[in-house]
Parts: structure tokens; C-alpha cells; sequence
């Protein structure tokens, strides 16, 4: 029957499935798995993830090179597994190295057009970034992340400073390194558009933390999007003002319950144009809810709220289109005033624990909603039995997601979601 269809009728028809789904053709017959494997554009965009290399043969190396796969994660890896993956896969763009198991990475530079590099979750100390200088011209996304280094603070920004192809930055580690400011680095990474770091050994940013080294007078950055781990750092707007161009910021407070002043207010007051928004922890929201800007289309909630908070948002930012709702306490108050309090969602990520069935179907009157993933990771299914715990979505979860559809008339997507992770690397 398959013989019978032209070629470009089932490639067209692969087009439309996923991963998993192509993964599994591959494997129904040999004309599929030939068909699958030379259609290079069936396989823009798809990863693999690696590991023991030594049980990979010939034949799935050939697999791999045949589609052109361009981007790898390579768990616990080795330099001669760098060497072997250059022999297969020499033209890879994006390359992901998580729980690296030894100190050298020299032989990345063989990867002549590795644009993508991250350097996650590593068990043994990064003692020198010596690998970047080779990848000095091609590199546009760098992640250094769940990492310990062991180099000197100048050794680092001298190692990422000469990346001037750099559009996205990553470095979380574990507070044992201490750079004093980010003047000297952004200076030399003036394509970098989006940063993310760790601020645990900050307690005060002094005004240049942000401010390009050797310019003077107002220099705004290129920062669109800026994510700060463990924060809870004094800042004036003077400190602010290189960011006049920022639209994304997402803070995770390294204290739930941090001092007296609420940091977030001179931020907010600071860069009026933001649209999107991220808070994890921190004040509670009544602290800077005031202080919203206008322009916010997209906001997250992963902190202390009560209704009458949510009423004040909606004051501020009247066009909100997408929403991350998780309070601390439960949401069974909040959900059912979404609907008169935010109009115009179009995305809504939130919890359904606690909240009754009459109050989750009213979602429904959300009418530009159209995509709605629930978080719940599991359900216990006695009660009277808390230590069960089962790692999916509960029946009652799944003939409420079923109905909120129906009455939609299936307008609304709903995702419901097996994790609720809040930050992950992206550089692969």
C-alpha cells in the first residue's frame, strides 16, 4: 500500500507528526526509515540526547549524519566522546554538555560551526574557560549553568568578553565566584540581548553594575531580557538607567521572606516599558503591586497574594494577556474572579488543587482564552492514604480540562503539565 503513494505525498504527511511520531515510522518499514532519513527538512530543529557512547554502532551514527541533526546533549561525557562526535557529527550548531566528567574541553574547537554551547549540572570544577577562546567568532549562546568554577573572576570576564558574537548569556553557579560588576564584560558583548545571572554574592550594585566600561554619558544596553537568580540586592535608578531598552525581567528571590525594603519598586519605577514580567518569591505582591507599568502584557506569580492584589493589578495593567498564576497560599479564591478581573487572556498557567469545579468551569467566559495548562503534577488518590502519590493528571482533573473544551466548543487548548519547572537552560 505505502508503494502505491508517491514519495512527496507521505513526506508531506510526516510533516505534520512529532518527534516520537517520526521516530516511530522510522521503525514500521525499510522504505519509511529511507524515506525518513533523507529528508533533511523533516529534521530542521530535532536534538538527540547522548550518552555511553560506546554502545552507539555504525549504522545509528549513519542515522543521525543522514538527517543532519544539528543540535546533541551529551550527558556525562568525556573528552574522547568529543573527538567521536566530531567524527559523525562535525557540522554541529548547538551542543549541550551536562554532568561533565572531566576538567578539558579543548577539543570543542574542532566544532568549526558550533554556535550553541551549554555546560550544565557539571561534577567535576571548571578550573578555566580556556575552551571559549577558540569559539571566539562563531559563538552566539553561551550557558554556564549548575556549575563550579574554580578560575579567578578576571579569568572568566576576560574569557567571555572576547565572545563579540555573543546574543544570550547564561552563568548560574554556586556563589563561590565573585565578580564585582558587569561593566567590563558588557562592554565587548554588545549583541547581547538577553543575560541571565547569579546574584547571591551581591548586596549592594554599585551605579556602574550595568553601565558598558569606557563610555560616558547615557548608554543604554542592548538588553531586551534579563533573568536574576538569588537576588536581593539594594539598587538605585541610576543603576537602572543602561536598561531603558529591557521588555523582559524575571527575578527569583534567593529569600522568601527577605528585609524590609522591597527592591522590586525601584526596578518596576525604573524601566516603564517592560511587557513581560517573572516573580518568584520575594514581598509579597501587595509590597510593589502598586507599581506595575502600564505596558505589561505577559505577568508571572510564583509568590504571597490575596484576592484584593489581584484587583490592583488588573487596575494597572488592564490589557494583560498572558498569566502565571501560583500563589503560595491556595488559589481557590482567585480563580473565579480571572474572568472579570483580566478579559483579555489569551494564555493562563495556573493550579487547579483546591479549586471547585463551578469555579475552574468558569474559566470558560475567558473569551480570547486559548491556551490553558494546568500545572498539577500529581494527585493522591485516597485520602486516607497521603503517602500515595501518583505522578499524573487526577480523573477529576482530566473530566474537568474535557468539559472547560466542550463548552468552549474546543476553542480552548489544554495542557496539563507533568512538571512545573521554573528555569531551565535554553542554549541547545
Amino acid at each position: 500500500m505505502a508503494l502505491q503513494l508517491p514519495a512527496e505525498l507521505w513526506l508531506k504527511v510526516f510533516s505534520f507528526l512529532s518527534w516520537r511520531d517520526k521516530l516511530s515510522m522510522r521503525c514500521t518499514c525499510s522504505y519509511f526509515r529511507h524515506l525518513l532519513d533523507k529528508s533533511r527538512p523533516l529534521w530542521r530543529g530535532f536534538s538527540v540526547v547522548l550518552q555511553n557512547l560506546s554502545r552507539y554502532n555504525p549504522s545509528f551514527w549513519r542515522s543521525l549524519a543522514q538527517r543532519h541533526v544539528g543540535n546533541v546533549l551529551l550527558r556525562s561525557g568525556k573528552r574522547k566522546h568529543l573527538k567521536q562526535l566530531y567524527t559523525w557529527l562535525p557540522a554541529l550548531c548547538g551542543l549541550r554538555l551536562d554532568d561533565w566528567r572531566e576538567g578539558g574541553m579543548d577539543d570543542l574547537r574542532l566544532f568549526r560551526q558550533l554556535q550553541r554551547l551549554s555546560v550544565t549540572s557539571g561534577s567535576t570544577p571548571l578550573r578555566n574557560l580556556d575552551f571559549l577562546f577558540p569559539l571566539s567568532q562563531q559563538l552566539t549562546q553561551l550557558g554556564l549553568c549548575n556549575v563550579q568554577l574554580t578560575c579567578s573572576a578576571s579569568h572568566l570576564l576576560a574569557a567571555i568578553g572576547q565572545l563579540t558574537r555573543l546574543t544570550s548569556l547564561l552563568l548560574h553557579h554556586d556563589g563561590s565566584l565573585r565578580v564585582p560588576s558587569l561593566s567590563g564584560v558588557l562592554a565587548h558583548l554588545t549583541e547581547l540581548t538577553h543575560l541571565s545571572w547569579t546574584m547571591i554574592t551581591y548586596r549592594t550594585l554599585p551605579h556602574d553594575f550595568f553601565s558598558p566600561a569606557h563610555h560616558t554619558g547615557d548608554v543604554a544596553l542592548q538588553l531586551l531580557d534579563l533573568q536574576l537568580l538569588n537576588y536581593d540586592a539594594v539598587v538605585t535608578q541610576e543603576t537602572l538607567q543602561p536598561l531603558s531598552r529591557l521588555r523582559t525581567l524575571s527575578v527569583f528571590h534567593l529569600y522568601s521572606v527577605p528585609g524590609p525594603t522591597c527592591h522590586l519598586q525601584t526596578w518596576l519605577t525604573s524601566l516603564p516599558h517592560l511587557t513581560n514580567l517573572s516573580i518568584h518569591g520575594g514581598h509579597p505582591l501587595s509590597a510593589y503591586a502598586d507599581f506595575l507599568p502600564i505596558s505589561l502584557l505577559s505577568l508571572t506569580l510564583c509568590v504571597d497574594l490575596q484576592p484584593d492584589d489581584l484587583r490592583v493589578v488588573s487596575t494597572r495593567v488592564p490589557q494583560l494577556e498572558h498569566l502565571h498564576l501560583e500563589p503560595w497560599s491556595s488559589s481557590s479564591d482567585l480563580i473565579r474572579l480571572l474572568p472579570q478581573l483580566f478579559p483579555h487572556l489569551k494564555t493562563l498557567r495556573i493550579r487547579h488543587q483546591h479549586v471547585s469545579n463551578d469555579d475552574f468551569l468558569q474559566l470558560q467566559r475567558l473569551r480570547r482564552l486559548d491556551t490553558l495548562e494546568v500545572l498539577d503534577s500529581y494527585y493522591r488518590p485516597d485520602p486516607s492514604d497521603p503517602s500515595r502519590v501518583i505522578f499524573e493528571p487526577s480523573p477529576r482533573l482530566l473530566r474537568l480540562t474535557s468539559d472547560l473544551q466542550r463548552l468552549t466548543n474546543h476553542r480552548v487548548r489544554v495542557i496539563t503539565s507533568s512538571h512545573g519547572d521554573l528555569l531551565s537552560c535554553h542554549c541547545v
